[in-house]
This record gives C-alpha cells, structure tokens and sequence, in this order.
C-alpha cells in the first residue's frame, strides 16, 4: 500500500525516544556520569507495561521512578527497558515500552522530554513512522503546544521530585518548529 502522508509528529516523537534508549544504554555501559539522574514518568495500562500488582494498584494510570542511587538489573532493547527498583522496601522488576512513557527529565543538566500521550510508537506494525491513512496537522501553535504540555497531575508530581524545575528545560515539538 502507498504511503498518503508522512507523520512528522511520529517521527519526531520516536527520535525523543531513541534519546531516552540511548541515554539509558549508555547507563548500562557506564554508569550514571556525575550527578545525573532520571525522572521517567509512563502509563502504567499501555501494553508491554509489566509491574508488580502492588505497583499498579497505587499507580492505576501513570507512575514516576527515579533512577539515581538505587536501581539494579537495568537492560535496554530497541522497543523497552527493564529494571529493578525498591519501593517500600520491596523489590519490583519492571518492564517499560518506550511507548508507554510520557516525560523523561534529567534535573541535574535541567534536561526535560515530555511525549505525546497518543500511541504513537506501536512496534507491532512494520512501519511506525508513516501513515497509510494520512495524518492530521495541528491548526496552530497554540494547539501544538496543549497537545505536547503536561497535565496539572503529571506536574504536580514532576514538581514534587524535581526542585530545579523553575529552570529544567522541557523540550516540546514547537523546538523543532522554524519560527
């Protein structure tokens, strides 16, 4: 089938993925460098989400964790992660689809992504990034930027963890725009 259009907000959202992936891959390789640490927020329904019954029942939509001091077993393939943290002094592994997260924020270089919080990125098709259907285009930049904003719940809970946030940078889709 012939490609109608091509879904530059898909593209552009399975690039700020790839920035997490590598991020954490360099992790596994080096260790987290300096200061730098992660506040990774994802919905915990998306599919390919696995986390102890304990852990979804407190956090039935989305959840935050924090890789900084304490987190062991972290692997990193193209589609997830996994990881194993405490939380109450019991010990839960985790498995994390890239598509499935909605922020990503290193405090300690004020570094932010926040992603779309349509599926965007479904590794079960051939070809994530083009639409066969043709694809929307927001009708302004004001539409663009509540569509790539935080809710007051996911930043409540960012703001709780994240001391540095009157300064961190979050970048949105509008970045890459030209102006």
């Amino acid at each position: 089938m012939k490609i109608k259009s091509l879904e530059y907000n898909k593209m552009v959202q399975h690039a700020l993925r790839d920035v997490v992936r590598l991020a954490l891959e360099t992790t596994v390789e080096q260790g987290l460098p300096g200061e730098h640490h992660f506040f990774i927020t994802f919905y915990t329904q998306k599919p390919g989400v696995i986390i102890p019954g304990f852990l979804l029942e407190k956090y039935p939509e989305e959840m935050t964790i924090i890789l900084q001091h304490q987190f062991w077993d972290l692997k990193v393939n193209d589609h997830d992660f996994m990881v194993t943290l405490s939380f109450d002094n019991q010990i839960a592994e985790m498995t994390i689809p890239f598509s499935s997260l909605k922020a990503f924020i290193d405090p300690s270089v004020k570094f932010g992504l926040q992603f779309d919080t349509e599926d965007t990125l479904n590794p079960e098709k051939d070809n994530p990034i083009f639409s066969k259907e043709g694809g929307s285009v927001p009708n302004s930049p004001d539409q663009l930027n509540q569509e790539n904003s935080f809710d007051g719940e996911s930043r409540s809970a960012i703001d709780e963890n994240v001391t540095e946030r009157d300064t961190a940078e979050v970048v949105s889709l509008e970045t890459f725009r030209k102006k």
